[in-house]
């Protein structure tokens, strides 16, 4: 049964282009579908996670990822009475806007940006969903509704001071209400994410051999779910004993957020969604002591995989290859696809409307598309 502060597709806000609504799919789940039919999409499939995509075939790429932390969404909202046509949405669009080369791609890509506004992946999904994905005939971008928008652009949370450009314009013209807290789907979104991450980091990390179990079993969560697993099954393999035991940290993560989000929610006072977006505050939460526990987990994943030395060598190489890549196309436009061209003609007299449509250029790439462009380009010598 739906909550009352649940949101509800038949009051759902506006498209930008009003359309005929489908006669069989809620509008929700239509923005649903037609986030998994776009081509921003189907490049997750070969945009890393931690490692880069090429380096093994078990290690988590943006579109897994994105697929788990949808599993997870869906799971927390219909055990909350939410809607979950529109938290998946959310989650399967929340990193639309990520470069090649995870943050590591975000962050070289930020700084070449930096005279030109700067690149955020949460305000370049929402340039992908509203202008950037160009297939249907109507409009460009996927027409989503104003919630599912609203959802991706700040399903962290309230976004306000100086705002990055491809939100700022965008909400210029399609007001998303940005100072209030997001609606309690895409509040799941966003804890789904961190949940999902964090199990699979452990997951991916003991698979590259950058630390041990040993060594995680010191971890608070962790601990506790290796000595169950070793009470019950005393004789498991190594390699299920450790699906075992993480799939426990998963688990309790996930119920922990239920728990404490339905408290938080019960005593909200909330009777609409609307009510919900202006609590000034998160309703969906961690309990105090998990999220202690996960602060512990972060540290340790960021000493131990996100700064291990050999990440940190293939952190300086794709790094030299977005720094490469950005003035080459900047100063050589006609570089860029023939099909740009128009739009590069129409730039051309204003260098920071060029830099947008090259940093649009290098956010879409997949990693294994940016190592080849860069290869042709530049020189295999050069990374």
């Amino acid at each position: 049964m739906r909550a009352p502060y649940a949101s509800d597709p038949a009051l759902a806000r506006e498209r930008r282009v009003p359309e005929e609504e489908s006669t069989f799919r809620s509008c929700y789940q239509r923005d649903r579908d037609r986030i998994i039919h776009a081509s921003a999409f189907r490049r997750l499939k070969h945009k890393t996670q931690v490692f880069v995509e090429h380096e093994g075939d078990y290690y988590r790429t943006r579109l897994t990822h994105s697929i788990e932390v949808a599993q997870v969404a869906r799971t927390i909202s219909g055990a909350l009475g939410l809607n979950a046509e529109l938290t998946e949405a959310v989650a399967l669009a929340h990193d639309l806007g990520h470069t090649p080369f995870g943050h590591t791609g975000e962050d070289a890509l930020h700084a070449a940006m930096a005279p030109y506004g700067g690149f955020d992946h949460n305000a370049q999904a929402i340039k992908i969903v509203t202008s950037l994905e160009r297939h249907y005939a109507e409009f460009d971008g996927l027409n989503l509704t104003w919630d599912t928008l609203e959802g991706i652009a700040k399903h962290n949370g309230p976004v306000t001071g100086d705002l990055p450009y491809a939100l700022a314009e965008y909400d210029a013209r399609h007001d998303l209400e940005l100072h209030t807290h997001a609606s309690a789907e895409a509040q799941v979104a966003a804890l789904s994410d961190d949940i999902a991450y964090n199990n699979h980091d452990l997951h991916d990390g003991l698979r590259a051999g950058l630390f041990t179990e040993d060594e995680i079993i010191a971890l608070p969560l962790v601990g506790p779910a290796f000595a169950e697993v070793d009470l019950r099954y005393p004789d498991t393999d190594s390699y299920r004993r450790k699906h075992e035991a993480l799939r426990r940290v998963f688990g309790e993560m996930v119920a922990d957020v239920i728990d404490t989000s339905r408290l938080n929610l019960n005593v909200s006072g909330a009777t609409s969604a609307h009510d919900i977006r202006h609590l000034g505050r998160p309703v969906i939460m961690f309990s105090d002591r998990i999220w202690q526990d996960l602060k512990e987990i972060r540290a340790f994943l960021f000493s131990r995989m996100y700064r291990a030395p050999s990440v940190m060598v293939k952190r300086a190489e794709v790094t030299q290859i977005v720094e490469e890549l950005f003035p080459l196309f900047l100063e050589q436009p006609e570089l860029l696809p023939r099909d740009w061209a128009k739009e590069i003609e129409m730039a051309a007299q204003d260098r920071t409307t060029l830099a947008r449509m090259v940093c649009d250029y290098i956010a879409g790439m997949t990693d294994r598309f940016a190592y080849a462009e860069h290869a042709r380009l530049i020189g295999k010598g050069a990374g």
